[in-house]
């Protein structure tokens, strides 16, 4: 099966790629016709075979709308097999999966922080699978060791600032993470909610690395109390930091790179700690117990190629790329960011300690208060 496969997709790249040299590198449309008509000329492997026959691929995604959009359109396209698919934040997806137990709803989750994704293979609940395509991971940092989850792509954590707000208000923006404690920044920050966001998780873990278990909870405890708002989704705040609304915004800066080149946000900073910030990598992973295995496969070979990955950069979705035949989007080094500059993020203590440590911080929160809401 694996031979076949790999000379199936062989096939359909070689082709692809004679479709962009004869039709232009925009002629997004025509190669997808190619692609499309290459899946019909060949004999099909087994596991497109396989995956045809069940009929329908059920997705949880994790990023923003319209990357999932464009990605399941295309897959539905390229295979013919019925997609459906629901946008939600990374821990909303956790705990649907926890209290579905094996009997998912859905087969393949796509996009978000592998935090939740760890979290969720420790406790049995993803299927490993080892994809022919992961060959293309730039690094084994960008998987599971078993199989379980592999990276997409790679984002950077940092702040937005509305520099128009921070001018009215004669405030200097914040320039590390020891910045957002200062007294002037009170009811000005807004971060996403540790309960329902991989963003916030991940947030929690880079300060537990950065400054220690008991200082990095003391930390997440002080700047509690410049916070005038959680969100549910990672993306919360930087979409409301160009209109003022929000005038800090701590999340993953290709969500600003987002709010300033598809919405014309100008007034918005982006700004990388002095001091070193961390990083996520956007996972996709089989749900265990999937309805549809064979199309759950096939979407993991098909989310590790520039087919899918390539589609974020056209939706509004800026994060660097983790495979090494696809084209990076030249508009995040634009804007500064380096994927390489970053410090280094033990996967292994957030995989085994990210439950720990949220439940750690919630209780020195005092337990929250309506801001942690999840409904």
């Amino acid at each position: 099966m694996k031979k076949s496969f790999t000379k199936f997709l062989a096939l359909a790249m070689a082709m692809s790629m004679l479709a962009a040299c004869g039709g232009g590198t925009g002629n997004t449309s025509t190669q997808t016709q190619t692609q499309t008509s290459t899946t019909a000329s060949v004999e099909e492997s087994e596991l497109v075979k396989a995956a045809k026959a069940e009929g329908e691929l059920v997705v949880y995604g994790s990023c923003e709308e319209d990357y999932l959009r464009a990605a399941c359109d295309n897959f539905q396209k390229l295979y013919g097999i019925k997609v459906q698919y629901q946008r939600i934040s990374t821990g909303e997806v956790q705990a649907k999966i926890e209290e579905e137990n094996g009997n998912p709803s859905a087969d393949v989750w796509f996009g978000g922080t592998t935090d939740p994704y760890n979290v969720v293979a420790s406790e049995g609940l993803l299927e490993a699978y080892e994809a022919e395509n992961a060959s293309h991971l730039l690094s084994n940092m960008y998987r599971d060791a078993d199989g379980y989850w592999y990276g997409i792509y790679k984002g950077i954590l940092g702040f937005m600032v509305n520099t128009d707000e921070l001018a009215r208000m004669n405030i200097d923006a914040p320039q590390d993470w020891a910045d957002l404690l200062k007294d002037e920044y009170k009811g000005l920050i807004w971060l996403s909610n540790y309960n329902t966001a991989g963003t916030a998780k991940l947030v929690i873990n880079t300060m537990i690395q950065k400054y220690g278990h008991d200082e990095g909870i003391q930390y997440l405890v002080d700047l509690d109390k410049n916070i005038q708002i959680y969100t549910k989704s990672g993306s919360g705040p930087s979409k409301n930091v160009g209109t003022g609304e929000c005038v800090v915004g701590i999340g993953f800066l290709h969500d600003g790179v987002t709010q300033i080149v598809d919405n014309g946000y100008g007034n918005i900073g982006l700004i990388i700690p002095s001091s070193g910030t961390s990083f996520e990598v956007g996972a996709t992973a089989i749900f265990k117990g999937a309805k549809h295995p064979n199309a759950a496969k096939l979407w993991i070979e098909y989310a590790l190629t520039p087919d899918c990955v390539e589609l974020g950069a056209k939706n509004g979705s800026y994060q660097f790329l983790c495979i090494d035949n696809a084209q990076q989007p030249e508009i995040a080094k634009e804007f500064g960011l380096d994927p390489d500059n970053v410090m280094d993020y033990d996967f292994e203590d957030a995989k085994q300690n990210t439950t720990k440590y949220i439940e750690e911080v919630m209780k020195a929160l005092g337990g929250g208060d309506d801001r942690f809401k999840t409904e």
